[in-house]
């Protein structure tokens, strides 16, 4: 009797962990857009995802978002009801960013990020097209004097590094003129920074690594060369603080790095920001697509995961206990935040790209 009793409990086991997986594939999509590099796109796809972004950034602040992290922990402003909804986008990530980097959140929140930020262009700017990626490895050998900073085209262009004669801001592309409010009132900032990792802390074993090291072409493809199943390693390899991950933040700079530039104007630090360069969701894009190629390469890594809810970065000790957060550990069933400005779901139901709730692929 014993043994039919622990056979029963077993098998009762495996069939819940069977229909918890089989819950986010039971609809896929039939018909999954395709996400394309930029430099893929024709001028008017890139002129409409600019003239949507910049169309958010029009539209009246959402009241209806609520902080969630204590403010002695996000380290954050209070909420902005003057800002614009573009500003509502940033300040999510800005909340949630201890609970979002490190932690087992990182990749399933950040691909949920970008497409309810797509969600957004269509609903509210009447976006047509579909979410590019940045693929930075084709920039990484010479990132400074990349073509991808060249572009200047009003319409069309992203625009190139910021001028440290005017307070880092953008000069030129479409972006020129781009208003954020958060942490203060500021146009976008970007400062090249060749070794954005030597600033005293103990989290950059390597500081005095090149931010672009990580970034190329080998080095990511050894990171998709992670074992199958193995969701952890592969998040921590890309997620590390010198990783391919960090890598076009810090380099890029002022925005998109979460830093200020040393004699920039009414200026506050704190890698929180970042999304306030529309960069961000190119960069994210790529990072996406690399967590795409990792799971198809191989069809158990599709529902691979692993990570806990705690981040720990206080030191190099506790990082490295926790490289994707401690305990409580997440599980496909766990909700991922939203601070009223989105309704929440899931982490099982981003793990397919195409399980339903989301529908793309990657070219």
């Amino acid at each position: 009797m014993f043994v039919y009793n622990l056979l029963s409990v077993a098998l009762a086991f495996l069939w819940s962990a069977l229909a918890v997986s089989c819950a986010y594939i039971k609809n896929p999509c039939s018909n999954p857009v395709v996400r394309q590099e930029w430099r893929a796109l024709s001028t008017d796809e890139k002129a409409e995802w600019i003239r949507a972004v910049d169309c958010l950034n029009q539209q009246p602040h959402d009241p209806a978002l609520t902080p969630s992290v204590d403010p002695s922990v996000s380290l954050i402003p209070p909420v902005n009801a003057s800002s614009s909804y573009y500003d509502d986008i940033t300040y999510l990530h800005m909340d949630l960013n201890t609970r979002i980097h490190w932690t087992g959140h990182f990749l399933p929140w950040h691909r949920w990020y970008i497409h309810v930020f797509e969600k957004s262009l269509k609903e509210k700017c009447g976006f047509t097209g579909v979410s590019p990626y940045w693929n930075w490895t084709i920039d990484a050998a010479d990132f400074y004097e990349s073509s991808w900073w060249k572009d200047s085209d009003p319409v069309s262009g992203l625009g190139g590094w910021g001028d440290p004669n005017a307070d880092f801001a953008v000069p030129d592309g479409a972006f020129h003129n781009f208003q954020n409010s958060y942490p203060v009132p500021h146009t976008i900032r970007r400062n090249f920074t060749l070794y954005p990792f030597n600033i005293g802390l103990s989290l950059f074993p390597n500081p005095q690594q090149a931010g672009n090291v990580s970034m190329l072409p080998p080095v990511v493809e050894a990171l998709l060369e992670t074992s199958a199943g193995d969701f952890k390693t592969f998040q921590v390899t890309l997620e590390a603080p010198e990783g391919p991950h960090g890598g076009p933040h810090a380099l890029t700079g002022g925005d998109l790095g979460g830093r200020c530039p040393s004699s920039a104007l009414n200026c506050t630090g704190g890698f929180t920001w970042s999304p306030n360069d529309p960069l961000f969701f190119l960069h994210h894009a790529m990072v996406d697509k690399l967590w795409y190629d990792w799971q198809s390469r191989d069809p158990v890594n599709v529902q691979s995961f692993f990570g806990g809810s705690a981040q720990h970065i206080e030191n190099l000790t506790s990082y490295t206990q926790y490289p994707n957060g401690g305990p409580p550990y997440l599980s496909l069933n766990s909700s991922m935040p939203a601070d009223g400005l989105f309704p929440e779901v899931e982490i099982g139901d981003v793990m397919d790209t195409t399980g339903g709730y989301l529908c793309y692929v990657y070219e």
